[in-house]
């Protein structure tokens, strides 16, 4: 690539391609290929000017080379764009604001009278249209309020004040549109599929190929935990799969041979196969789309009551008028009065602060699928951790394999990585990893994988049972045993690291040590959130009653529950939410799934198990758990702000309703300060929340 460097400093850096025009598509493509580099913090794509400003981390020689080497050909064979871009909506309806606004200002500017009033009359229609069919409807709502005071207006021959207060209308509308679009648009993208692979079955065995190889008439093999990735039927086996965002539905639904699966739902329990119906997942989108909005998952508490609070407030905005007119038996009192509405304000200011808090969420790479957890997460006053994964470090590292039986090392290693690479939680993960690193390869020996509830695997290998998981998985579920000569081994097993138990045929052959060590940030950052006014926090953990008081010290966590099983997490998390207490839920796992339904809030990591991130409410990025703070800092930030701006909506145009039925301003100034106020009220809702005086992390 071809690029001039404008400006730059430490850390940051401006550049313009040469090139004379740059398209969206390409912007897309080109933001989407800087964002996957590792040293990129914040990339913004300009495509009018074909300018690119860079954040970024390390060396400025990397960078630049990195910019050098990149070819638009190499990038469109691997970045995979999605169908609708968010560019092309914010395009399309800037475009339509600035026409708007330049139309308005050329026929006050150019058009004779004459054709002014014949244009303000041809506007109305829409406007008187809906006044009349709210009466029809015998409903006194919003639309009636305009209608009345633009028809007065008229009437009155008052035409300047009736185009501005249309006008503004407009505008709100575009506005509100606007937002509406780009806020499915955003939820629908954050909840699209980021399957890569998926397991194909072939006539020899299972091969694990790029989603984007399969056609239809392939057979994909699906486990508990895997995101389906296509449309399909199921050929064999039976699943339970959640389909809770694609249809609302929250109890698992079971789907046997001849059920059809979608694009998009998990699979909670079982296994099946699956025939593929349609090779792409694009329609996943709409149907996403669809869904939102036909549901009211979007709008918080506040949106709903503000929405509510604007129609209720109507009949009292008419019963002023006319008591000012009944008082002075002057119109235009009457008419200042009827001007005022308390609806633009509160419909758009409230939904604009949401949007504008789940975009900066979104830029601390905290994704949040609806404005009502958000409000979740302000009030929460207890916070549940999982602890693997989640309090310690995303990518936990096997310490030692300690063999049994006589048997080798690597090959339970080996064995072990073969059924765990199926179950992407982090503990899986690094054994996968840990196999890799020694170039331990293996084949597809086993005849079956199936993932147990309580804490494990089995599958079949040579004719012999095999397994793995917890201590009590292995030896109290499955009653697998020890040798009487690898007692005393067992015995001195190191305490520091938590245990993976691989049995063969009922008996031990491996104890896998993973070294999980806490995040260093996990201690402040309980700490910090206490000081925002969370009250309580828990840390729940599978691992033994004596190591999970350990690791709740170090942290310093108000209560701790060990040994627990998924079900006891939700059941835990459901108390708390019976005994009065708004509960947020961080989990990373498959065994966290239930958890985070059942919290007010469920927070997934980014990359924990694909169940857990579908289910959850909000994604955090791994990296760190300061961003448990930020989303706090937002979330109470954006409720300040809500009722900032219910007091400064009622307060002002009580005001001037009250000057107005005084006589102290005419209609035309109670109009235009009226909808200045609600476009003043909005921008500062689109604004950047603000931020503590002091670094939360410092």
């Amino acid at each position: 690539m071809n690029a001039t460097i404008l400006h730059e400093s430490q850390g940051r850096i401006r550049i313009k391609l040469q090139q004379k025009r740059m398209t969206l598509q390409q912007a897309d493509l080109l933001e989407e290929w800087l964002q996957n580099r590792t040293w990129a913090r914040q990339v913004s794509i300009h495509e009018r000017t074909c300018c690119i400003i860079l954040y970024y981390d390390g060396s400025r020689q990397t960078v630049l080379d990195d910019i050098r080497r990149f070819s638009w050909q190499d990038a469109e064979k691997k970045i995979s764009l999605p169908a609708h871009s968010s560019r092309a909506l914010n395009q399309e309806f800037e475009e339509k604001l600035v026409g708007k606004v330049l139309m308005k200002a050329a026929c006050t500017l150019f058009l004779p009278p004459p054709l002014r009033i014949a244009r303000i009359f041809y506007h109305m229609i829409p406007f008187v249209w809906r006044g009349l069919r709210c009466l029809f409807h015998r409903q006194i709502k919003v639309e009636l309020l305009d209608a009345l005071s633009i028809s007065i207006s008229a009437c009155r021959k008052d035409f300047g004040t009736a185009g501005a207060v249309m006008f503004l209308l407009e505008v709100g509308e575009l506005l509100e549109e606007w937002t509406r679009k780009k806020s499915v648009a955003d939820l629908a993208q954050c909840m699209s599929l980021n399957v890569d692979r998926v397991w194909l079955r072939t006539a020899q065995s299972e091969v694990l190929v790029p989603v984007s190889q399969i056609q239809p008439g392939d057979n994909i093999v699906l486990r508990a935990g895997a995101i389906i990735p296509l449309d399909g039927q199921v050929l064999e086996g039976e699943v339970t799969v959640n389909q809770s965002s694609l249809t609302g539905e929250s109890i698992p639904v079971s789907k046997h041979s001849g059920s059809t699966v979608y694009a998009g739902t998990v699979v909670e329990e079982g296994e099946c196969v699956m025939e593929v119906k349609q090779a792409s997942g694009k329609s996943r989108y709409d149907q996403i789309v669809h869904m939102i909005e036909q549901s009211e998952q979007m709008k918080s508490a506040a949106e709903s009551k503000a929405a509510n609070l604007a129609d209720k407030l109507v009949p009292y905005t008419f019963a002023g008028s006319f008591l000012s007119f009944v008082l002075t038996r002057n119109l235009v009192r009457s008419l200042s009065v009827l001007m005022v509405d308390f609806s633009c304000a509160l419909k758009l200011a409230m939904p604009l602060a949401v949007l504008s808090a789940m975009r900066e969420a979104g830029r601390a790479h905290i994704t949040v699928k609806g404005g009502k957890f958000l409000e979740a997460v302000a009030a929460a006053d207890t916070i549940v951790f999982d602890k693997t994964g989640t309090l310690t470090h995303a990518c936990p590292k096997v310490a030692k394999v300690i063999p049994f039986g006589g048997k080798d090392e690597c090959e339970m290693l080996r064995l072990a990585a073969c059924l765990e690479e199926h179950f992407p939680h982090s503990m899986a993960n690094a054994v996968v990893e840990e196999a890799r690193r020694r170039g331990l390869t293996h084949e597809e020996c086993h005849s079956k994988v199936e993932y147990l509830v309580a804490h494990g695997i089995a599958s079949t290998v040579n004719g012999e049972r095999v397994l793995i998981g917890s201590a009590h998985f292995v030896f109290e579920d499955e009653k697998c045993t020890i040798s009487f000569t690898d007692q005393s081994i067992f015995d001195a097993l190191p305490a520091e690291y938590s245990h993976l138990y691989l049995a063969v045929g009922k008996q031990l052959a491996a104890v896998i040590c993973i070294s999980d060590p806490l995040r260093e940030e996990a201690a402040a950052v309980l700490s910090t959130l206490r000081s925002m006014g969370v009250s309580k926090t828990v840390m729940l953990t599978g691992d033994s009653q004596r190591t999970a008081a350990a690791i709740a010290m170090q942290l310093g966590v108000d209560e701790f529950q060990a040994e627990v099983l998924p079900a006891d997490k939700a059941q835990f998390v459901s108390q708390l939410r019976r005994e009065g207490h708004t509960v947020m839920m961080v989990g990373d796992g498959i065994n966290d799934s239930p958890a985070l339904s059942e919290a007010d809030a469920g927070i997934a990591i980014s990359d924990g198990a694909a169940i857990a991130r579908e289910i959850a409410d909000i994604t955090i990025a791994a990296d760190s758990l300061w961003e448990l703070v930020e989303l706090r800092r937002i979330a109470t930030a954006l409720m300040a702000r809500i009722q900032s701006n219910y007091r400064f909506i009622l307060g002002f145009n009580g005001a001037l309703i009250t000057l107005g039925m005084l006589g102290i301003i005419p209609p035309a100034t109670s109009a235009t300060l009226h909808n200045l106020s609600t476009l003043g009220v909005s921008l500062r809702s689109m604004s950047t929340l603000p931020q503590k005086k002091k670094s939360i992390q410092s």
